[in-house]
């Protein structure tokens, strides 16, 4: 065979190359869950249309937005709780069952890691499948509440809106005037998704827990994220004091990637499949 006739390089060798018998650690964002259809904010899609996010601040002291985000999450959830895991999140659980992948830490709220067979995952924003109240902290699942939220609010779901990346929807002002939203059942207080609104700080121990992680890797795998909010980039920087390599999977640029050994620009459900069956490691069937 000629030279101009070899094999183009293929950057999953490179990925396999890095990855082989190293403990793992994955990163991983938004861009691991949008091909199950949960959006991002800075996605190629969601960079074609502006949306501030919810701010935490904002959201405890102002009524008014709380009205605005259960109003649109009650559109929201329904198609939000019917997310399914997609071949990236079975083949990272795949990865972790066969003791390749230590455990990963997620800034993603779906719970999809979960769902497709992940143990020691670390949810660095929380999760959406439950409320607190702001008041006594007392808790409830977000499926509880859902059907509070329609017994006080019927017909709402024949309301047309766009899923949003905080597993709201997006509504017009005018449909919101008229919403209820169900008080704690313990003390009448206001609810919250236990997530980590934009300006929150993720929670001293949960730092602690994904650092800890992150120090007994050998090599840090980032997935579908930007890494643009700290909370996340600040394990990329800790990798990258410790010598850790990086390998970054995603589709557009992400915030240091001059820190890595290599980035592959590529769905991560595309990729992910084939790094595991390179690992020796096969498809398997879903968990029940």
């Amino acid at each position: 065979m000629l030279p101009s006739e070899a094999r183009p390089a293929d950057p999953l060798d490179d990925l396999v190359a890095l990855l082989r018998g190293k403990r793992i650690v994955a990163l991983t964002g938004a861009g691991c869950s949008t091909e199950s259809g949960i959006p991002d904010y800075r996605g190629p899609e969601t960079r074609r249309r502006a949306r501030n996010p919810i701010q935490g601040r904002e959201f405890s002291r102002s009524a008014e937005i709380r009205q605005r985000y259960w109003a649109r999450a009650v559109i929201g959830w329904e198609r939000f709780s019917r997310a399914e895991p997609n071949p990236a999140h079975r083949a990272l659980a795949r990865l972790e069952q066969a003791g390749q992948l230590q455990g990963l830490i997620t800034q993603n709220v779906d719970g999809l890691h979960q769902a497709a067979g992940s143990r020691r995952v670390i949810e660095l924003h929380g999760t959406l499948s439950e409320v607190a109240c702001l008041a006594c902290g007392a808790m409830e699942r977000r499926a509880a509440l859902q059907e509070r939220l329609l017994t006080q609010n019927p017909g709402w779901l024949r309301l047309a809106a766009d899923l949003a990346p905080d597993g709201d929807a997006d509504l017009p002002a005018e449909h919101v005037a008229g919403f209820r939203a169900p008080p704690c059942l313990r003390c009448e207080g206001p609810l919250k998704p236990r997530v980590v609104f934009f300006g929150e700080n993720v929670a001293r121990p949960i730092v602690d827990a994904a650092f800890a992680l992150v120090d007994a890797a050998d090599a840090l795998l980032v997935v579908g994220s930007s890494l643009a909010v700290f909370s996340g980039y600040r394990f990329v920087l800790r990798a990258a004091q410790r010598g850790i390599p990086i390998a970054m999977i995603n589709l557009g640029s992400a915030r240091g990637e001059e820190l890595g050994a290599l980035k592959i620009e590529a769905r991560a459900g595309e990729v992910l499949p084939r790094l595991a069956e390179a690992l020796g490691v096969g498809a398997a069937a879903a968990p029940g």
